[in-house]
């Protein structure tokens, strides 16, 4: 599985870059609001610098011609650009041409598997569905991860699965089980990956053990004899 980082904030990019494991970052209009950004061309330039892996550019246009003109500027910022489009009428069109003219694209806001279906059909590079959205609704977010996932490798799609608006590590888990081939989450939930009681627990108890032995001299008799 893919591990991209769902941010707009250089910071965190280059943290999750150092530690080893990003393979590509997410951003979209909400995300840039946060940090305040006005130039988004040299923002997503400076993301792209960060890291090699696929960095998601959101286009805003909403019709055909206006999202074509919006697409093409946007994926001449860096070669690892992915326009980010819609799942909407206009969008699966436009996704369809940047496809016949070699432009990757992330479908968003995915929430049924027709639509995942759909946006296949039409040669996405991405499919992006909102697991944590459909659960805020009662909804079973992971349930159609698992669909979408049945449906593409049923008719061997290409288009690559990325699990969206996770907010926790059990739906990292739960989407890594099912085969997902990416999740994108905030920087919290990756360090949340690596959290666990038993480790804090047992780093301590070493660490105490060896200031201890630290602490202890090794006598002629073969005793050990600790200070005062």
């Amino acid at each position: 599985m893919k591990f991209f980082i769902d941010t707009a904030v250089l910071d965190e990019i280059q943290e999750a870059q150092d530690m080893g494991v990003l393979d590509g970052v997410t951003t979209n209009p909400s995300l840039m609001k946060k940090v305040g950004v006005k130039d988004f061309h040299g923002h997503i330039a400076k993301i792209c610098e960060i890291t090699p892996g696929d960095v998601s550019a959101e286009i805003t246009a909403v019709t055909y011609d206006e999202m074509m003109t919006e697409a093409r500027e946007v994926a001449q910022i860096a070669d690892n650009v992915v326009v980010k489009v819609p799942l909407t009428l206009d969008g699966i069109k436009a996704i369809k041409t940047l496809t016949e003219e070699g432009i990757p694209t992330n479908c968003t806001l995915c929430f049924s598997p027709t639509q995942a279906l759909v946006a296949a059909k039409a040669g996405a590079t991405y499919i992006s569905p909102f697991i944590g959205r459909l659960d805020d609704i009662s909804s079973n977010g992971m349930h159609l991860v698992k669909q979408i996932i049945e449906i593409y490798d049923t008719y061997d799609y290409e288009t690559e699965v990325l699990a969206a608006s996770i907010r926790h590590p059990m739906h990292v888990v739960e989407a890594a089980e099912l085969g997902a081939d990416v999740a994108t989450m905030p920087l919290k939930v990756i360090k949340q990956l690596l959290q666990h009681p038993l480790t804090d627990a047992g780093l301590k108890k070493f660490l105490d053990d060896w200031k201890a032995l630290q602490g202890a001299e090794e006598p002629a008799n073969g005793q050990v004899h600790r200070e005062a």
